[in-house]
């Protein structure tokens, strides 16, 4: 897929000539991503994301890091904590913002080492795509936890999208597609999922995991970690 995010945050922090980052959705209009919401202060970050960094723990692997503005808060207040980005544009852009370490590849490719605390803000468990890909996923990290450590991350209940009429194709309705747009180019269609609680604790469970729901806030968002049995 082409380098549309990665693209636009490159060209942003480069201060290139700007252009708006949409998102096309199959769900009704397409919606703007203020790209600076890439490069974020802890100050501007909500509080889901601002408690999820201050239960970070030992060392971290900062999953889809965009970025990396959490990988730079927690650098600061002296994690040993690698960025993990799929999109090496960004991940340029996280060198030469002062991340002292960068990886670049896809998370289900990564099996180097093992982390005390895997994070993935901004719905980066979202990244799964699909219900059957989030059960690889858990799989996977297992791979890359210390005994003991955790997983944190966010998601949200999307069933309003529906009005009260979930989808009956078979299909979960949390499992989305996207597309990128950024100066008239566009990427293909990609999976995006969205999950919703009572789900989520049916999977991890599944999956060996324990589930404790940290945060929720008024728009259906909430932060959990995962911890295994």
């Amino acid at each position: 897929m082409k380098d549309t995010l990665g693209q636009a945050i490159y060209n942003h922090f480069h201060k290139a000539p700007a252009h708006k980052l949409w998102i096309h959705n199959q769900y009704g209009p397409k919606e703007e991503m203020p790209i600076e919401a890439y490069f974020r202060d802890e100050d501007d970050m909500p509080d889901l994301e601002w408690l999820a960094l201050n239960e970070c723990r030992g060392d971290v692997l900062d999953i889809g890091a965009g970025a990396g503005s959490h990988a730079l808060l927690l650098q600061e207040r002296g994690f040993d904590v690698a960025a993990l980005e799929i999109s090496p544009l960004a991940a340029d852009v996280m060198k030469a913002r002062g991340v002292k370490n960068v990886i670049t590849t896809d998370i289900f490719e990564y099996q180097e080492r093992k982390y005390d605390t895997l994070l993935l803000l901004m719905n980066g468990i979202g990244l799964t795509g699909t219900i059957a890909n989030l059960t690889i996923f858990l799989e996977h990290m297992k791979l890359l936890l210390n005994k003991g450590g955790q997983l944190l991350f966010d998601s949200s209940d999307i069933a309003y999208l529906y009005e009260g009429k979930l989808p009956d194709n078979g299909k979960y309705y949390g499992e989305l597609l996207y597309q990128y747009e950024y100066n008239r180019q566009k990427t293909e269609w990609f999976p995006w999922l969205y999950i919703d609680e009572k789900m989520l604790i049916k999977i991890t469970s599944e999956a060996g995991y324990d589930m404790e729901v940290l945060l929720e806030d008024e728009f259906q968002q909430y932060l959990v970690r995962l911890t295994l049995k």
